[in-house]
């Protein structure tokens, strides 16, 4: 009668080691944004560095929160909107 119950506990277990921590994400999207300010976003493309900015502290809130697929997914985008700061930020300082 253990059985079925063990099977379900290593199911679970199985389960739950398929959302991994997002550590490299996050890690990407931090370094995203600092390439982005470095580059000057602040000033060429304030609203996008915000954007990136804002989504990152959502993917921390979700990884608080134990919620690695919604951190991940929040990182990826916070990473993409910190890259399209830099882009802005480099394209209008060519034009200068």
């Amino acid at each position: 009668m253990c059985r079925p119950s063990l099977l379900l506990m290593l199911l679970m277990l199985l389960m739950s080691g398929c959302a991994t921590l997002p550590s490299q994400e996050m890690s990407d999207a931090r370094q995203a944004i600092a390439a982005a300010l470095e580059a000057g976003a602040q000033a060429h493309a304030p609203a996008t560095l915000n954007l990136a900015e804002t989504i990152l502290q959502d993917a921390q809130t979700a990884l608080q929160a134990g919620d690695y697929n919604s951190s991940r997914a929040a990182a990826l985008e916070a990473h993409a909107a910190a890259v399209e700061a830099r882009e802005i930020s480099l394209e209008k300082q060519s034009e200068q």
